[in-house]
């Protein structure tokens, strides 16, 4: 069974708090969105203003591969906005639940009713797709909520809709109203669940699960209040987990990762480390335990291959760390290590990890070149200055110099503030000889007063799935943030040189 998956990043996801998208983002994210292979795109709610309508028509335009919808109430101007943009598809909505009806719309159940079929007579009047929601439809009487859906499928709606508008339902009770809701209309039935109890994607599987056509989903799940079902839990858990009815659906797995990480950076919402498949940790191991049993068989630990996803396996070291998994990261870097020398060197990790502190790859090497008593562990990439420029009225500017295998770069570029200056011309460098990304950088105060100390953490990735954490400790925020990209850029490249060998 072919599952429809209906993004709704755009319009949903738009209404988490803080976040507001440009035309050009919008567009932007629509492009990624097509690439990963959802049927459905909600690029927005064109009635709400100049800018909203213009994104919609600009993705519309854009003659993507997938079917794009917008937002409308059951108001004829919402619609004809609809039309206005250029959209052929609405997806169109009104509260039915007595709680909506009494304190927000003031309305009848028959009103309700009735401009309900209204809507979708009016769409369909236009030549339009009409996809019908009832809004808060896991708090409406369950009698009415059959009426309402049985009466817009004789007013000819293509599709219908079932909204857990609060996150309220249980997996039980939405398969029920999926039920009640294919028997009542016969036609295709979309869930859209929201997170409000983390049932979200729980919801969305159970009314797959009899009979529902399409979820509605948003990128890492964000959206209003707890958010809304995530495209890549819900696609990857029809993909791989064991049901007795096989689903599929278009989405190309291995490029969820990277849309991930492209809405993150554009709506500037975090991704939490323990994030089911998109996360940080997801794929990352530091128990000895663990680590030794995914190095001997990766089922051992993991559910699925990270590469399904676009992803690599991390191993960490910590208070947790076993032999086994600590050579391994270290043998990634060339390092070798005798018995002895390998419990030393975790000796010191555990002493570190007692005190409360995190050890990226960075201070780890560090740590080894202590034991092994060596100068250092190669350094293919050396700084050999920067200047960055900053006050008020201007652009922030950054001039960095850096010796790559003996060969000097020189970047310039700008950015929001001085640091983010430094770390564009840097980028800018190291794409010219392997193409780093910045994945996460966090700043953190370790001293008070004038004379703090800062701490800089960053992890970086680079193209063939390469990834290190790297920290740096200083007085200047600008520069300490600098020496730990470098060193972090350092440790990635001396992964990539080995593995090329």
């Amino acid at each position: 069974m072919n599952v429809r998956i209906f993004d709704t990043t755009l319009r949903d996801g738009e209404q988490t708090v803080g976040v507001s998208l440009s035309p050009e983002q919008k567009l932007s994210i629509a492009k990624k969105l097509d690439a990963l292979g959802v049927d459905a795109i909600e690029a927005g709610f064109p009635v709400i203003s100049e800018g909203e309508l213009k994104a919609v028509k600009m993705i519309t335009d854009e003659g993507l591969s997938c079917e794009v919808a917008g937002l409308t109430r059951t108001i004829k101007k919402d619609i004809d906005a609809a039309v206005d943009a250029g959209l052929n598809y609405i997806h169109t909505f009104i509260a039915t639940s007595d709680i909506h009806l009494e304190h927000k719309l003031r309305m009848t159940r028959e009103q309700a009713l009735e401009k309900a079929i209204e809507a979708v007579e009016y769409g369909k009047s236009r030549g339009l797709q009409v996809e019908f929601s009832a809004e808060d439809a896991t708090r409406t009487n369950r009698e009415f909520l059959k009426k309402v859906f049985g009466e817009v499928a004789k007013a000819k709606a293509d599709r219908v809709n079932i909204p857990d508008t609060v996150g309220y339902s249980t997996p039980e009770y939405m398969a029920e109203l999926t039920r009640d809701t294919i028997e009542a209309t016969k036609l295709p039935v979309s869930v859209h669940c929201h997170n409000d109890f983390g049932l979200a994607v729980a919801n969305a599987l159970a009314g797959i699960h009899v009979g529902a056509a399409c979820a509605h989903v948003t990128i890492n799940g964000i959206g209003e209040r707890a958010g809304n079902a995530s495209l890549e839990e819900l696609s990857m858990a029809l993909q791989c987990l064991p049901y007795e009815q096989k689903y599929e659906t278009h989405i190309k797995s291995q490029l969820i990762y990277d849309a991930s990480r492209y809405v993150s950076k554009i709506v500037g919402i975090k991704v939490q480390p323990n994030k089911a498949i998109v996360g940080d940790n997801a794929f990352g191991h530091e128990s000895g335990i663990h680590t030794h049993g995914v190095l001997s068989n990766p089922l051992t630990y993991e559910p699925i291959s990270p590469e399904l996803v676009g992803r690599t396996r991390s191993l960490r070291v910590g208070k947790h760390a076993g032999i086994h998994g600590m050579n391994a990261m270290l043998g990634e870097f060339g390092v070798t290590t005798t018995k002895e020398q390998s419990q030393q060197i975790l000796d010191k990790i555990k002493v570190l990890g007692d005190q409360g502190k995190q050890i990226t790859d960075v201070e780890l090497l560090a740590i080894a070149s202590n034991v092994l008593g060596e100068k250092g562990i190669k350094r293919i990439v050396q700084l050999a200055g920067f200047s960055v420029s900053t006050g008020i009225g201007t652009i922030p500017h950054a001039i960095v110099k850096l010796n790559i295998d003996g060969k000097e770069f020189i970047g310039t570029d700008h950015g929001v503030g001085p640091v983010d200056a430094a770390l564009n011309a840097i980028q800018k460098i190291t794409g010219k000889v392997s193409e780093l990304r910045i994945t996460d950088y966090e700043l953190a105060s370790i001293s008070g007063g004038s004379t703090a100390l800062c701490e800089v953490t960053v992890s970086i990735d680079d193209t063939e799935g390469n990834h290190v954490s790297s920290k740096s400790v200083g007085k200047d925020i600008v520069t300490t943030s600098v020496k730990a990209v470098i060193d972090g850029t350092n440790r990635i490249m001396l992964k990539k040189t080995l593995k090329d060998k």
